[in-house]
């Protein structure tokens, strides 16, 4: 819905009436993730896309029923069923698509919800997708530290509070099937947790011409970009124009003090391409001994090698050893800072989703993966 959402609110701030139809739940070879999400308009505009072009024109009606009839539905599409080629999903994904009416009436909450995610403020909303009649539609808002709205019971409100604001500490969005009263058992409800928490870190330690393509590739790939280097000569927002901030200070202890911060996460990327021991060393002995997404660092095979067994006699065990990249990125051939960036960035996705890096073509089953994390 991040997508979508200024059109959203535009339309909720004029007092209209949408019609939003919701990806909520994927399988195989879906086009688009879960959250994704599509808006008809009062004046029948469509806005964004549930599928990438599949199933825009089945959702399209059935949000246009949606909102005259003011019931919310939980549509299903894909290979399964009978009417898959009729809607266009022939790419041999499933999609569950939740289609409801949104108006200032319906979701008073919206307009906190937005300005919390311009204001990058962790926030999740909490819909029952699946359930009782009573129940399906209804909306509980989270923020790390307050609540809003009701599924319908305060028990259940506290133990879906309490999930939703772990899933949204990890930034992921997904279902959450619990018990009439919350019981974690249960099935009798599906709730989508849709989480807006802020971008996701890429931390590049290094002020060289590789990190500014690094730095490049990171933002467009939707990660909130730091440089950091020990040099005030080399690290300068003028060199690196497409981070979202430079700073100057030493870089394990750049990385402790966000680290003791809260700032880091296990969604975080950290790109270590000083390759110079007296840099790199004592920062990824920070870096191996926290939870995050991706630790890659620069150099030849023979500063590989090198920079292991400083590593060791540091005291760091294989198990944390084994969390290193390095080389840093995949092997494409690449030469240019530009090439590179893109290897380290094709590397970063392979372990977000759990790809192999090798050709698709090459290759059998399906093409979208999931991984852990």
């Amino acid at each position: 819905m991040r997508d979508v959402l200024e059109d959203l609110v535009g339309w909720w701030q004029a007092g209209e009436t949408v019609g939003v139809g919701t990806v909520v739940a994927t399988w195989r070879s879906a086009p688009r993730p879960a959250g994704a999400s599509m808006l008809v308009g009062p004046d029948g505009t469509a806005v964004g896309s549930v599928s990438g072009g599949c199933v825009e024109g089945a959702v399209y009606e059935e949000a246009k029923d949606v909102v005259e009839s003011g019931v919310p539905t939980l549509e299903r599409y894909g290979v399964s069923d009978d009417d898959a080629f009729a809607v266009g999903l022939t790419c041999g994904g499933i999609l569950d698509v939740f289609v409801e009416r949104v108006s200032r009436e319906s979701f008073p909450e919206l307009g906190e919800i937005a300005e919390s995610v311009a204001a990058h403020e962790p926030v999740a909303v909490v819909t029952c997708v699946a359930g009782p009649d009573d129940r399906v539609g209804r909306r509980l808002v989270i923020w790390p530290d307050r609540s809003s709205g009701t599924l319908g019971l305060q028990r259940l409100d506290d133990a879906v509070a309490a999930d939703a604001r772990g899933m949204l500490a990890a930034g992921r969005t997904g279902m959450l099937h619990v018990g009439h009263d919350g019981e974690r058992r249960g099935d009798d409800l599906s709730l989508f947790v849709n989480s807006f928490a802020p971008a996701a870190r890429m931390v590049v330690f290094g002020a060289i011409d590789f990190a500014a393509a690094v730095a490049r590739v990171g933002a467009f790939l939707g990660y909130r970009v730091t440089v950091c280097d020990a040099r005030p000569v080399f690290a300068t927002p003028k060199r690196f124009p497409d981070a979202h901030e430079v700073v100057v200070e030493w870089p394990h202890r750049y990385l402790q003090a966000e680290v003791d911060a809260g700032r880091i996460d296990e969604r975080t990327v950290l790109c270590v391409l000083t390759h110079d021991p007296k840099f790199d060393v004592p920062l990824l002995e920070v870096a191996l001994r926290i939870p995050v997404a991706y630790v890659g660092a620069m150099g030849s095979r023979r500063t590989h090698e090198e920079r292991l067994a400083r590593l060791e006699e540091a005291g760091l065990a294989k198990e944390e050893l084994a969390r290193l990249s390095s080389p840093i990125g995949l092997d494409l051939g690449a030469r240019t800072p530009e090439e590179t960036a893109v290897s380290i960035a094709a590397e970063i996705i392979a372990g977000r989703w759990g790809g192999s890096g090798e050709r698709l073509t090459g290759i059998e089953g399906p093409i979208h993966k999931t991984a852990d994390r």
